[in-house]
């Protein structure tokens, strides 16, 4: 594990690696998303596990979070920052070739492209690619079931915050078109990453972390590239890195809670896969591995932390035009009878889910940050919520049985790979033509 001196070492190492995008930066000054006292307003939810106070007591995960809010992704970064050399797109197909058939497949390999897939094909000494696989037939059953329903929703949870949001707003994620891709560009990563194999070196789950990995650092390197269009001193590095955390553990910190609040202290052998899965996922993103806690309570702990130290603010212009534009977003082209019948079930899921996930059930408050909840909408989401259990309790079912048990993870394959289907193509990619600066002076 890291000190945090040496993570300070590694954060200010980006003036000098990167000074193109990073000399402007004065790491030694905290920005203003960053917020450690104890009256700050934060993310931190009152009823958490533990208390704002004793997150902050723990110097040294605070220091950690301190310096991890000025992390970007140095070796993405550097090869995103090769595109007024190489081009926008030799840029993604490089990386696709390397993916896919290995490095000696890319004639001329630059070497920041190098040092990207070689820090990715690192084995971490935690690693047991058996649990991993465990995992992610774990979480088949959710992922073929609910999170059509849900993805929505939890997506939509990420722009609460303009500390957080604003890069997405900045990339034109405003508009309808965009943020209906950006939903179904994280259901396919989330989808392929639990598809048997997927995470090994040459599959599916592999290369779509890599692509994510490029998107936010070409975002980074046009955001930092172009004039007026970045308050460091406010939001600090875009995208940090520590910003995976909310989308890569968001299913285990809930778990982690689960398992606190029925008074044990370990996961059960089903469960600790899950964690292993989630774990390598998020390595694979670049999240720092300090960050990879895999105790309940450790997990806990630093996701509390974390929204310990993130100033928090609503922004309508921010905030409530990513919230408007994913929630009326057209997700679906299906024109049939069924798919219509999808598109209202999920809309009315969605919601509430969002408001019962993170706002604690508060259909006022998920009015007040644009989303409006109708009694219509509770009463299709029970309706769904109730097909969603049984579904998902048969399928647990058969997972205990022999030869059924084998039958089942085949067809939930099978419907995850119609789901991936009706995803589309997911490019992973971000238009620098459509960001918008004007946003920044919020």
């Amino acid at each position: 594990m890291s000190t945090v001196d040496q993570i300070a070492a590694r954060v200010r190492s980006q003036k000098e690696l990167l000074p193109a995008l990073y000399d402007r930066f004065d790491f030694d000054q905290m920005p203003e998303r960053f917020a450690a006292k104890p009256e700050d307003v934060t993310e931190f939810r009152a009823g958490s596990a533990f208390p704002r106070e004793e997150m902050l007591k723990d110097s040294d995960l605070v220091g950690r979070f301190r310096e991890y809010t000025n992390l970007g992704d140095i070796t993405g970064d550097a090869y995103a920052a090769l595109m007024p050399q190489y081009g926008f797109r030799p840029l993604v197909d490089m990386l696709r070739t390397a993916c896919d058939k290995g490095l000696d497949a890319v004639p001329n390999a630059p070497p920041e492209l190098v040092a990207l897939i070689t820090e990715m094909e690192r084995v971490p000494d935690w690693l047991d690619m058996r649990m991993v696989e465990a995992g992610a037939k774990e979480e088949r059953n959710s992922a073929a079931n609910l999170s059509p329903f849900a993805i929505r929703g939890a997506f939509i949870a990420t722009f609460l915050n303009k500390y957080s949001a604003l890069p997405m707003a900045l990339t034109g994620t405003l508009s309808h078109a965009t943020a209906a891709r950006r939903v179904k560009e994280t259901a396919t990563f989330f989808t392929t990453t639990i598809l048997p194999g997927a995470l090994q070196r040459f599959g599916p789950g592999f290369h779509a972390a890599a692509m994510v990995r490029l998107m936010h650092s070409m975002v980074r390197v046009n955001v930092l590239s172009r004039p007026g269009m970045w308050d460091e001193k406010t939001y600090g590095v875009p995208i940090p890195q520590l910003d995976q955390m909310p989308a890569g553990l968001i299913p285990i910190y809930f778990l982690s809670n689960d398992v606190l609040k029925a008074g044990r202290k370990a996961f059960t052998p089903a469960e600790r896969a899950r964690v292993e899965l989630a774990r390598y996922r998020c390595f694979l993103l670049g999240l720092p591995e300090d960050l990879l806690a895999d105790t309940p309570e450790e997990i806990v702990r630093i996701w509390l932390t974390r929204s310990a130290t993130l100033r928090h603010e609503y922004d309508d212009k921010i905030c409530g035009g990513l919230l408007r534009a994913t929630m009326e977003a057209e997700l679906s082209t299906d024109r049939s009878l069924q798919g219509r019948a999808f598109r209202k079930l999920e809309r009315s899921f969605a919601r509430v889910f969002f408001a019962k996930a993170f706002l604690n059930g508060d259909y006022a408050a998920a009015e007040r940050v644009g989303v409006r909840i109708t009694g219509m909408d509770k009463f299709l989401y029970a309706a769904t919520i109730a097909v969603i259990l049984f579904r998902m309790a048969a399928y647990r079912l058969a997972g205990k049985l022999p030869v059924i048990s084998d039958l089942a993870d085949q067809h939930l394959i099978s419907k995850l790979r119609r789901q991936l289907a009706g995803y589309g193509h997911a490019e992973f990619t971000s238009d620098a033509a459509k960001y918008k600066p004007a946003t920044a002076a919020t």
